[in-house]
């Protein structure tokens, strides 16, 4: 199968699958206050991520490109809706143009109908300085997306059996390219040993990736004749993977089976700058098409400053300091993971 036979696999076995359940924010709850002494006009939803400011603290995460003329025109829409939302996109892995040129302008697509937006760039930890140099430059990145896909790649039938150096390729990425890079994972979460490991190398932001979305597993094993079952119910759920990077990074960008603003918004209390959004954009985008996903990120965007009225939080900041209570399985995995989940309901 070729690789562009196989990103149209992908998208189609995401369309099928996507069950947003065990990423642990049923677990996160808010003590309502009666109180806020705020106001829906006085709310500002900007949020700095490392050296970028964003509009709104939620973006169009990585999902596509390299699969011919499908992957283009799925791309040519999220970069309109990013243009006419003022959000973020980030590009699926561009390895796919790197290997095959002709693939090019499915990534390219998205900075000439979105010239002035933010956009980032994607690539697996196998890529080499050169060729991160090669997919910024292909589409005026305003940072790059390094992402680690150990179990996706396992379980992949044609995938990658070694993963060997991909801590010094990330660094020497880092060091080498004029961009901020974000490493994130696909769908497997982080632990705080990870974070320690990519902050010692430079890395400035990462995506927590956590258990709870797009199950890149459960899509490859459709693709296998062996599945490897084991790995369907793998990773670290997206609740405690904020908490756990959070030891470590300032910025942290929270994506997982975010659905809907009170993700958001959660993700941000529990200290993410930010919340990709992924699975859940492309079913509207193909359900309803380009402007069925500018609508509902604009009511969204309202959404959430709805919400942070009740709360009484008129930025990110405040969003930070407010009470929340874990409990059920985010509880135990933070207590037994020695983080301390109680100092959350004391703040």
């Amino acid at each position: 199968m070729s690789r562009a036979d196989r990103k149209i696999d992908h998208i189609n076995y995401a369309l099928s699958t996507a069950v947003f359940k065990g990423s642990g924010f049923e677990d996160v709850k808010f003590v309502h206050q009666s109180l806020p002494d705020s106001a829906v006009d006085d709310i500002s939803l900007q949020t700095k991520m490392g050296e970028l400011t964003l509009s709104s603290p939620f973006f169009i995460n990585a999902m596509t490109g390299g699969g011919g003329e499908q992957t283009k025109t799925l791309n040519e829409r999220f970069a309109i809706a990013a243009r006419e939302t003022g959000l973020m996109l980030s590009v699926g892995s561009q390895m796919a143009a790197v290997k095959e040129p002709g693939e090019r302008d499915t990534y390219t697509i998205t900075r000439k109908v979105n010239p002035n937006g933010m956009i980032a760039g994607n690539l697996g930890s196998e890529a080499t300085l050169e060729q991160a140099k090669y997919a910024v430059d292909m589409i005026e990145a305003n940072a790059l997306q390094i992402h680690l896909n150990v179990v996706q790649e396992l379980a992949m039938p044609e995938g990658d059996r070694s993963f060997t150096g991909a801590l010094k390729r990330i660094e020497a990425i880092v060091s080498g390219i004029n961009v901020p890079v974000i490493v994130k994972e696909t769908g497997f979460g982080m632990s705080k040993e990870t974070a320690r490991k990519l902050k010692e190398a430079g890395v400035s932001v990462i995506d927590v990736g956590g258990y709870g979305g797009t199950n890149f597993s459960k899509i490859e094993n459709h693709r296998q004749n062996r599945q490897l079952t084991f790995f369907n119910d793998w990773g670290i759920p997206t609740v405690p993977s904020i908490v756990e990077a959070g030891e470590t990074f300032s910025s942290v960008i929270a994506s997982g089976g975010i659905s809907q603003s009170i993700d958001v918004i959660k993700s941000l209390s529990l200290g993410a700058s930010a919340a990709g959004m992924a699975g859940t954009f492309l079913k509207i985008l193909t359900e309803n098409g380009t402007e069925g996903l500018i609508e509902e990120i604009n009511a969204m965007k309202m959404e959430q400053k709805i919400l942070m009225t009740a709360l009484g939080a008129k930025n990110v900041e405040d969003l930070r300091k407010l009470p929340l209570i874990i409990s059920g399985q985010s509880y135990h995995w933070l207590h037994l993971r020695e983080l301390q989940p109680e100092r959350f309901a004391r703040r």
